[in-house]
């Protein structure tokens, strides 16, 4: 096989540059179809059962993303030097600030995108008092901007006395207020966002107090890390592209010769991320990276070959010749690198997370792609370079007194005097680093927030500290309960209700609409059809049939609609109780919270009669009351039309999942404590509870893919070297690095989030790919000198320079990372940096130390 694509190099170079030329710009057209996908949510697969869950509670409850506006008070210059004095009233309720907020939410009303009957603010929600005749009063909460003091505390007065307002639009300490702003999609919140940003710019400034405006939710923040995902993709790659041509340079100091791996990388990461947008795929977070980390497999080959071809040119010699030799010595350990690698990544395909799968997949065809273009390329271009070129080359090479060449030397001399002088020693040291890492590893913390995909300073993380440290939750989760036992069948009682033969036709029209009715709403569809059939003209008895019947009807419906029954919206009311206690959630807004709040507004308005009702009739006509307020629709948020569901709604301070996760095993143990009424299940919803399910996924996939993956390189490594002893050699340095990396992850308390489990795969290929040629290069001098002294010394020349320059290359070729404003990027960078060095350390230092220890079987005599 090498000699085929040696002869295809040297014979058909023009056709080799004229085919990659068109594939790349085949490729690099396809680019401007680009799709951004940040959604958390797609890394479950569309059918998921708790992706379908969590859009069947979204549907069902009309519950949309939001994006929440929030302002915070800071001084009032009226009371900078009076202390507390005067802040009793909260500042927030200042009227200057109260006439920005509602200007403001005037604004967002009238933006594309938004659900305008749903938007929570001052200005949008009812006031709920008692009326003078028994009902109750329902009042816009602010429909105007306070003019004075008094009307600004005559807000906080009513905002204090509603529960599902308290801590949700002003918190606790009147410091900040806040606006809810659903959308109806969610790739339009980077939009939606601009355009609030942009009319808060234009806000009057406040004389008595200033505010902070901070913008943030989960919807907002994964979509505006596409926005500048997509930035960094242009920014990143190319950055990273030319701090590696400048690394080459310092090491061969021949721009000619050093564009050839650069052209193979850029062509690889070219054709490859254009075929996955050809191929109608979006661009995730992690398919962004694949450009990153294609990078540095695309350039390691072609820095081997570079290597010892410019340790074996002298010149007068034929390029081409030389460099078919080269080839000849390296295509069996870079073919292998390259499977391995590849391999590393295709076990990504294992995990159920749909875009780690796009992302494996790709990278895994890249690298081969990679493969195959290095070693037609490269011949080809290398047997092509001028006299004068590759003259150059050798003085740049071979001169002594070249100060890169010296550093090289020096380190590699140093390496060499460490391994082969203290071979037990560090044996022993390997063994205690990889036992204290072992135990790191158990210490690792599973944990992922889109909202921590931002540096620390970026606006989207200090809003979201902001306003997360003074209201009771900008993340959101959902418990569902859900009545589960058979409910009557409206079909049923309908068919068994002795109807006369005047109502047959009707009775046969009312059975095809309830065929086509929700299953929810049929007693409601029956009851309907039955109010139409009293107004028909129908004959006295047959109207007395349908009244009898009617009130069969109500009867099932009333026995049926499970949630306005007070012993029901109790268990609602004491599962609340129990999470007000938990330190994670900030509050929890139910149905069981309207009824109370009417209930004590219809009584006395005193807080002893904030209560459930005795009666299920009292709840119904609590409920009743309610829907004649400006916002009924807030009520099927909660409850279904049918009363056989009902939301609870949580406010989380954090969108962690390790934190979900707490949440979700508190309420777990108390339902073991506290179970539910028979018939009564339960069921999570929510974006907070997702990323629990997907991180879950990914953890467990993750894990299948690497060990499959090792198992897989083992075998190849052991068909490779055709020795169990090599194969078992070849993976040392993998398994050490694995085992460090990981375990430093977890000793340093760093999360286990999405960017460090893909990571795996790389470190798996490129800490394979250093042992391979190592291994390799080191049985083929034993098979040409029979001295295993002369061949581990000799390990320390071109091939230990061969592998410190690839680390060095691609360590601080993606530096340039460590400026990006986006921490997935960042973390790629630091391991990318820490995977290479470490392999490569622990591949030049432990490898010939045990080499060396088992050298009856590693050095086996003729």
């Amino acid at each position: 096989m090498a000699s085929f694509f040696i002869k295809v190099s040297s014979t058909h170079g023009k056709w080799v540059y004229g085919i990659l030329a068109v594939l790349t710009l085949i490729a690099a057209w396809q680019i401007r179809l680009i799709q951004i996908d940040t959604d958390p949510e797609n890394m479950l697969p569309e059918e998921h059962p708790q992706r379908v869950i969590h859009n069947e509670v979204k549907q069902t409850f009309s519950m949309y993303d939001a994006i929440v506006v929030g302002v915070v008070a800071t001084q009032s210059h009226d009371n900078a030097g009076r202390g507390n004095a005067g802040r009793e009233n909260g500042v927030i309720y200042s009227p200057e600030l109260l006439k920005n907020i509602h200007a403001l939410t005037e604004y967002i009303l009238q933006l594309d995108g938004v659900v305008t009957q749903d938007v929570m603010a001052l200005s949008t929600v009812d006031n709920i008092r008692q009326g003078s005749d028994g009902t109750l009063n329902f009042s816009w909460l602010m429909p105007t901007a306070p003019k004075d003091t008094v009307q600004a505390l005559e807000v906080k007065h009513a905002v204090e006395r509603l529960p599902m307002l308290y801590n949700t639009l002003v918190s606790e300490t009147g410091k900040a207020a806040a606006i809810y702003v659903p959308i109806v999609d969610k790739n339009q919140s980077y939009a939606i966002g601009q355009a609030i940003r942009q009319f808060i710019a234009k806000l009057p400034e406040t004389q008595s107090v200033n505010g902070d405006w901070h913008i943030t939710g989960l919807p907002i923040a994964e979509d505006q890390f596409g926005k500048e995902m997509f930035v960094q993709m242009g920014i990143a790659a190319p950055a990273a592209g030319l701090m590696i041509f400048l690394l080459l340079f310092v090491f061969f100091r021949n721009i000619p010769l050093i564009v050839a791996p650069m052209v193979v990388a850029m062509a690889t990461v070219i054709i490859t991320m254009g075929s996955l947008i050809g191929m109608g795929f979006t661009v995730h977070i992690m398919s962004s990276m694949i450009a990153i980390f294609l990078m540095p497999i695309a350039v390691v080959d072609a820095v081997h070959i570079l290597s010892e071809f410019s340790d074996r040119y002298k010149p007068g010699e034929s390029a081409a010749s030389v460099i078919q030799t080269v080839v000849g010595h390296l295509y069996k350990p870079m073919l292998f690198t390259s499977l391995t690698s590849s391999a590393g990544f295709f076990s990504l395909m294992l995990t159920p997370i749909p875009p780690v799968q796009i992302f494996g997949a790709y990278i895994g065809m890249g690298i081969l792609l990679a493969f195959i273009v290095t070693l037609t390329f490269i011949p080809a271009y290398i047997s092509r370079m001028s006299p004068k070129a590759l003259v150059k080359l050798q003085q740049a090479m071979h001169t002594s007194h070249s100060q890169n060449r010296t550093l090289l030397q020096k380190m590699t001399e140093a390496l060499r005097v460490i391994s082969l002088r203290y071979k037990g020693g560090l044996l022993v040291a390997f063994a205690l680093v990889c036992g204290v890492s072992v135990w790191g590893i158990s210490q690792i913390q599973i944990n992922d927030n889109p909202v921590r995909w931002f540096k620390a300073d970026h606006e989207i993380r200090v809003a979201d500290t902001a306003l997360n440290k003074e209201f009771a939750g900008t993340y959101n989760a959902y418990i569902v309960l859900k009545n589960s036992a058979n409910a009557i069948d409206a079909k049923a009682l309908l068919n068994q209700f002795p109807l006369p033969d005047e109502l047959a036709a009707w009775s046969k029209g009312a059975l095809s609409e309830l065929a086509v009715a929700h299953s929810d709403n049929k007693l409601t569809v029956l009851a309907m059809a039955i109010d139409d059939a009293l107004f028909e003209g129908y004959s006295d008895a047959a109207i007395a049939v349908l009244e009898g019947l009617a009130e069969k009807v109500d009867a099932a419906r009333v026995q049926g609609n499970v949630f306005q029954q007070p012993e029901y919206l109790a268990v609602v009311s004491q599962l609340q109780a129990f999470l007000t206690e938990h330190p994670l959630v900030g509050k929890s807004q139910s149905l069981a919270d309207i009824v109370k709040v009417v209930n004590r507004e219809l009584l006395s308005g005193d807080p002893l009669d904030y209560r459930l009702p005795h009666s299920q009739q009292a709840v119904a006509q609590h409920i009743l009351q309610y829907q004649s307020s400006h916002r009924p629709q807030d009520l099927w948020h909660f409850v279904t039309p049918d009363y056989q569901q009902t939301l609870i709604w949580l406010q989380l301070t954090s969108g962690d999942n390790q934190d979900m996760t707490q949440v979700i095993n508190a309420v777990n143990g108390y339902f073991e404590g506290n179970p539910l009424p028979e018939g009564i299940t339960h069921q999570w919803a929510g974006k907070a509870y997702l990323n629990v399910v997907w991180q879950d996924n990914m953890v467990a996939g993750m894990l299948d893919s690497l060990l499959s993956a090792f198992l897989i390189v083992f075998v190849m490594m052991v068909l490779l070297f055709r020795s169990f002893v090599f194969g078992i050699l070849a993976m040392l340095p993998l398994t050490i690095t694995i085992t460090f990396i990981y375990g430093a992850i977890g000793l340093v308390g760093k999360d286990y989030d999405m960017p460090i489990a893909v990571l795996s795969a790389l470190t798996l290929g490129l800490s394979v790919d250093f042992a391979i040629h190592f291994l390799a290069r080191a049985r083929e001098i034993y098979r040409q000198t029979g001295d295993v002294n002369f061949t581990l010394n000799a390990m320390f020349d071109e091939p230990a320079s061969a592998i410190s320059r690839n680390a060095l290359v691609i360590a601080l070729g993606f530096t340039p990372l460590l400026l990006a404003p986006l921490v997935p990027y960042i973390t790629v960078g630091v391991f990318l940096a820490s995977i290479m060095a470490i392999s490569a350390l622990v591949t030049l230092l432990v490898l010939p130390a045990a080499m060396f220890l088992l050298k009856p079987w590693v050095f086996p005599k003729e």
